[in-house]
């Protein structure tokens, strides 16, 4: 009876240490390691709004985004202060240049072009790296592909795929493109001859850029190239259409559910696509099929040593990159370069003169002439500037830097304000 009860005993103390430890941890992790980094980073010389931690800025941002008007009031270039309400705020008050806080996670918000030059000169590459926060975040999207990867492994991904868009690649690949799109707009002169008196251009161009992607990434004649594609799409519905606490410490945890259901569907999509490289693999008989994967493999067999070749696993994550990186920037711009167009038809009659001058009027697409269409290029950079679909780029810095009489810490995050700068 001594001995249960000595045994109880110790149980209870080992469990109340246990207990005592974790809850240092999260104290020492929701307030007093970020808040001796934010003194570190006020000494520095970089202010910014004032964080309430655990959660940073999050609130604040949440607030401002609700406050902003969500009414439509006639087309106007000037989205920043729609679509981040709260760095057009911040930046009224703390100039173009200033820290705010994800959770824990300091970022130096930058939307100051000489800043940034001035801070990019001279600085190696090794000294920039992907943010880690959004590394775990986004990992079911991309994993290590090429979009998260780094230094010598950023490196060897690059050599292998770089090849597969070659501009003979391209050209096989742009059949493909042709061919759903010219579906698309079938589908359109058929809907307008009965009688629709609207189309949703935004939907129709996002699927066929969606069937596109998945053709040229790993074929969507198959059955599995479809379960593929609509999985990738629920991940992305799952990821960026959720309330995430990103930079939290502990944040899977709060939303346990989402992060559950991320989990289940990064593992279906992977096990389809193992599968279906695994079947590419075993089929080729020394032919190349004409799509992403298809040259990815070949390229890795090409390519030489075991040290330059991608795995199963690489492959898989770049055929999601490939995806996630290319679906929705490409149907974005395209739908602004729509409505653009639909504003200022006088663009419309000079690109289609030029096309008439320069492709001719044959039903056969000639990919070698596309980079004479000069003033399409001007339209499309236009509306790339206006209304970038990559809004924003994130780099972390490996080592300080001094920029003028301010210090960037190292293991500070970077958030460039790609359309505050195309729009100052």
């Amino acid at each position: 009876m001594a001995f249960l009860h000595l045994l109880s005993q110790v149980f209870v103390s080992v469990m109340s240490l246990f207990l005592l430890y974790a809850l240092w941890k999260v104290v020492v992790s929701f307030w007093i390691s970020p808040n001796r980094v934010y003194r570190r980073i006020r000494r520095s010389g970089l202010g910014g709004p004032p964080p309430s931690f655990p959660l940073g800025n999050i609130d604040e941002m949440k607030r401002h985004k609700r406050s902003s008007s969500p009414g439509y009031s006639g087309i106007s270039h000037d989205i920043h202060s729609s679509v981040f309400p709260y760095f057009f705020r911040w930046t009224k008050s703390y100039g173009k240049v200033f820290i705010y806080w994800l959770g824990t996670e300091p970022f130096l918000y930058v939307a100051d072009p000489e800043f940034l030059r001035t801070m990019s000169a001279g600085v190696l590459g090794k000294s920039w790296g992907k943010p880690s926060v959004f590394k775990q975040d986004r990992e079911p999207m991309f994993g290590n592909g090429l979009v998260m990867s780094e230094g010598d492994e950023w490196v060897r991904h690059r050599h292998v795929i770089s090849p597969a868009f070659s501009p003979s690649n391209l050209k096989a690949m742009a059949s493909l493109m042709v061919e759903s799109t010219t579906k698309m707009l079938d589908k359109w002169s058929k809907l307008v001859s009965s009688g629709m008196p609207e189309i949703n251009v935004e939907s129709e161009i996002s699927h066929a850029a969606g069937e596109i992607i998945a053709k040229t990434s790993f074929g969507i004649s198959s059955e599995s190239g479809r379960k593929v594609f609509d999985k990738l799409r629920a991940m992305q519905v799952t990821l960026f259409q959720s309330n995430r606490y990103v930079g939290v410490p502990y944040n899977k945890l709060m939303c346990p559910i989402q992060s559950l259901k991320a989990k289940k569907v990064g593992k279906e999509i992977d096990g389809l696509l193992l599968s279906i490289i695994n079947d590419r693999q075993k089929s080729n008989n020394g032919g190349t099929q004409q799509d992403l994967l298809g040259l990815l493999l070949a390229g890795s067999v090409v390519g030489g040593n075991l040290g330059t070749m991608l795995t199963a696993r690489e492959l898989v994550d770049e055929c999601k990159t490939f995806f996630f990186g290319g679906h929705e920037t490409t149907a974005l711009a395209l739908t602004w370069t729509m409505l653009l167009l639909a504003t200022h038809p006088e663009w419309q009659t000079q690109l289609r003169d030029e096309i008439k001058e320069v492709i001719g009027e044959g039903d056969q697409l000639d990919f070698t002439k596309l980079g004479g269409l000069k003033k399409m290029s001007w339209v499309m950079n236009e509306v790339l500037r206006l209304y970038s679909p990559a809004p924003n780029v994130q780099r972390q810095v490996r080592e300080d830097i001094r920029v003028g009489d301010v210090t960037v810490l190292n293991g500070t995050n970077m958030w460039i304000d790609v359309v505050a700068i195309h729009h100052d």
